[in-house]
């Protein structure tokens, strides 16, 4: 099939804070996509530094953006969410980048089997070096549930139509992509499809590792609960995140002694 005359419009997501350091990276990205039908739009949270800039001598590849205070990360896809008029919507942040072939990657995936709603695949973690190691979805349920993100959201192409049935939570500051995955999963498993490759390049950092272990545990616990998850599960999915914290804590403490 010729992609190119499939006439499925994808839209793209940047939301961005006084991101110029890499932005320019991020949007050429998706310029030079082999899958050319993108809607790109990026959010700006009312950067004060260079990012406006970068945003407007990129005319030819940035089909809309907003420029206004919000209230974070989530605000902010919400946003770009609704501006959305593509068949299936990617987010990619300002200092990440796609593959060059990802979108093309998940149209094939989508014309293939278009009962699924959220594609996802691999990506690779980007050190401040440059150095990239893959990161491997693990499709354990188990761990997904009780323990942590196994998803990777950054590789992430959802439907328009399953973004009408839920958005993102915009009162946790690192978990809603997590609530919103969990929610979708714990609904229907079945409409997840996994392309086994690296589709998108993550740096490392950003908010979630700043977190303290209690925020990380407490916002945890509320994304499982706001997902739909018993409290009976919910419970125990706590106590195991905290034994896991305090084993690893202990761990680190006897090889530093």
């Amino acid at each position: 099939m010729n992609l190119q005359k499939s006439n499925i419009l994808v839209t793209v997501i940047t939301v961005v804070y006084n991101g110029e350091k890499y932005l320019q990276q991020t949007i050429d990205s998706v310029k030079n996509q082999t899958y050319k039908n993108i809607e790109y739009i990026i959010i700006d949270g009312g950067s004060t530094d260079k990012t406006l800039d970068i945003i407007k001598n990129n005319k030819d590849t940035v089909s809309k953006y907003i420029s206004e205070k919000d209230r974070g990360l989530y605000d902010a896809m919400n946003k770009g969410i609704a501006l959305s008029n593509g068949e299936l919507i990617g987010t990619v942040n300002s200092d990440d980048w796609y593959e060059p072939d990802t979108v093309q990657t998940i149209v094939e995936a989508y014309i293939k089997n278009s009962d699924k709603s959220i594609f996802h695949g691999d990506r690779y973690d980007v050190l401040d070096d440059g150095t990239k190691s893959r990161y491997n979805f693990n499709p354990s349920p188990f761990k997904f549930k009780y323990y942590r993100m196994t998803y990777s959201h950054p590789t992430m192409f959802i439907t328009k139509d399953e973004y009408r049935e839920h958005r993102y939570n915009i009162n946790l500051s690192a978990h809603s992509d997590y609530q919103f995955t969990l929610e979708a999963w714990l609904k229907a498993p079945s409409k997840f499809f996994y392309i086994n490759r690296p589709l998108s390049n993550f740096r490392l950092g950003g908010i979630s590792g700043s977190l303290s272990i209690f925020k990380r545990l407490k916002e945890g616990y509320l994304a499982r609960k706001y997902a739909g998850l018993s409290t009976l599960e919910n419970l125990f999915s706590y106590i195991f995140r905290l034994s896991v914290f305090i084993f690893v804590e202990i761990r680190q403490k006897i090889k530093g002694s």
